[in-house]
């Protein structure tokens, strides 16, 4: 977690006083703003492919059908599912760092971003199909996404 504050604190190059970034400054936002947020939906797609892996093993596959308390404790102790769990836990750690920049306006659809990022992780890393109609409605969350960061 202190490392998460260092990190910001190389990032953020405003000083105590100045106020946060603004989305309509001409300038555009800032690169420490978009590696933060690029950060953080990176963490985000990560845990959801750690959750879903975790929740497709056999171990728990089959606790879930006896449910009940051998369920909760397989899902509890799962390793990936921990990760995932940290892994979003850090992703909003960061968000927070995003908001405290800018806009929630602008912020808010980059977030979008990690359907893209998600869909192509499950496609190569657990074999989900990725059909064109779905390839389709991603690429028009990009489109809407790029308008958005240049507005």
């Amino acid at each position: 977690m202190r490392n998460l504050f260092y990190f910001y604190r190389i990032l953020d190059r405003s000083r105590l006083g100045q106020q946060r970034e603004h989305s309509l400054n001409g300038a555009g936002m800032a690169f420490s703003s978009l590696l933060l947020i690029a950060v953080s939906i990176a963490l985000s797609s990560t845990a959801q492919v750690l959750l879903k892996m975790g929740m497709s093993t056999t171990r728990i596959q089959l606790a879930l059908v006896d449910g009940g308390i051998a369920a909760l404790l397989a899902i509890a102790t799962s390793p990936a599912i921990i990760l995932g769990l940290a892994s979003f836990g850090a992703s909003a750690i960061v968000w927070l760092l995003v908001l405290s920049r800018i806009d929630v306006s602008q912020a808010y659809p980059f977030v979008a971003l990690g359907i893209a990022i998600t869909a192509a992780a499950g496609h190569l890393l657990l074999g989900e199909a990725l059909p064109a109609l779905r390839i389709v409605g991603i690429v028009a969350i990009l489109v809407g996404v790029i308008a958005v960061a240049r507005s």
